[in-house]
């Protein structure tokens, strides 16, 4: 059995630092680089490129709203026709880097709002969906296992690749519980774990109200910025491993 194990890198910019990505990149397979709307600069688009190469990680771009003061976590108001230029223009300039590094771009990951609307929004899924594909048509879509976005991915003619989360709660229509509610990201590293090996060897999840919903697990997201990112990181890949699971990239899960 063979899953992808993915995290939010290259979010820092400027004077400010965010996550600890030399650390955590040696428990992934893939990485999901951001593209300077949400986090991120030139500079440290650059360096995170350059970083996976030397750990042999995977690449992806990781678009996301622009709101720099809200980490691309509110959501917006915006019509498809410009979340498609978005996403578009930030695939664009992850590219230019990832050419210059003679690195391959292999998926793209909307970020934060962005993805949780896309993920129920059929309008938005497509627009992204069909942003990617006329971009790149070689691109994998990585988004919410059972979501718009998959759906949308899958009917523009993209390959896709389904996401579950380590350390979050889930609702009973598959959706993430709201960072706002409690309850929202478990806390427990041994539970987090033991949910995630389940779902990629059972294809399945309890939702925060006790519901059992089968779930595909394609890939699964660690969180790079957390107080205890790098012990969980090594704690998830060690686990995963022993269970038999293989860690490779999205690539070598969907072929």
């Amino acid at each position: 059995m063979k899953v992808d194990l993915n995290a939010d890198l290259g979010e820092s910019f400027g004077n400010y630092k965010c996550g600890m990505d030399e650390e955590v990149i040696r428990y992934v397979s893939s990485v999901n680089v951001a593209c300077g709307f949400h986090a991120s600069d030139p500079v440290v688009m650059a360096e995170t490129v350059r970083l996976a190469k030397e750990k042999n990680a995977a690449v992806g771009a990781h678009p996301g709203y622009p709101d720099l003061v809200g980490f691309g976590r509110r959501n917006m108001a915006v019509s498809p026709k410009e979340v498609k230029a978005m996403v578009q223009y930030q695939i664009g300039a992850l590219q230019a880097f990832c050419k210059a590094a003679h690195v391959g771009l292999q998926h793209v990951k909307p970020h934060g709002a962005m993805y949780n609307m896309a993920a129920k929004d059929e309008k938005l899924a497509y627009a992204i969906a069909e942003g990617i594909y006329e971009v790149d048509s070689g691109l994998i879509l990585l988004g919410l296992s059972g979501s718009q976005l998959i759906k949308a991915g899958e009917e523009t003619g993209l390959k896709v690749a389904n996401e579950v989360f380590a350390d979050r709660a889930y609702q009973a229509d598959g959706t993430l519980v709201p960072r706002s509610q409690k309850g929202a990201v478990i806390e427990e590293e041994e539970t987090a774990v033991r949910r995630t090996i389940r779902m990629v060897q059972e294809g399945v999840v309890t939702s925060i109200d006790g519901a059992e919903i089968p779930i595909k697990a394609d890939s699964v997201c660690l969180h790079g910025d957390g107080k205890k990112a790098v012990a969980f990181a090594r704690l998830l890949q060690e686990q995963l491993t022993e269970a038999g699971v293989s860690i490779v990239p999205i690539t070598q899960v969907i072929a």
